[in-house]
């Protein structure tokens, strides 16, 4: 119960602010890292359905909002634990293709 709460908490403020902070291409960027874990760059660029040319100033605009970092050359991870299962629980569709198209069921 009070893990339940502290999440709750967690995504009420400090998870929403993070997130409301992005602009909508880097929502798309983070929501990509969080389908796929601690990940090459590339492999977020696939998922975005860019290259990595394209995705690089997305990626650059991430790290200097402090959302990520790269613990090794051309990977790419939360600086924040838990922060890519707030995107999982919150966003509707959070995939990256899924943000551009209406949740409405």
């Amino acid at each position: 119960m009070a893990t339940k709460r502290a999440i709750a908490a967690l995504d009420k403020g400090f998870f929403k602010v993070r997130i409301d902070r992005l602009t909508e291409r880097q929502q798309e960027y983070v929501c990509a890292m969080a389908e796929l874990g601690p990940s090459p760059a590339t492999s977020v660029a696939k998922v975005l359905g860019v290259t990595v040319k394209q995705a690089a100033p997305i990626r650059d605009e991430v790290i200097k909002k402090g959302m990520a970092y790269s613990p090794r050359r051309g990977l790419v991870a939360f600086t924040v634990p838990k922060f890519d299962e707030f995107i999982k629980r919150t966003i509707p569709g959070f995939s990256p293709k899924g943000l551009s198209e209406s949740t409405d069921d």
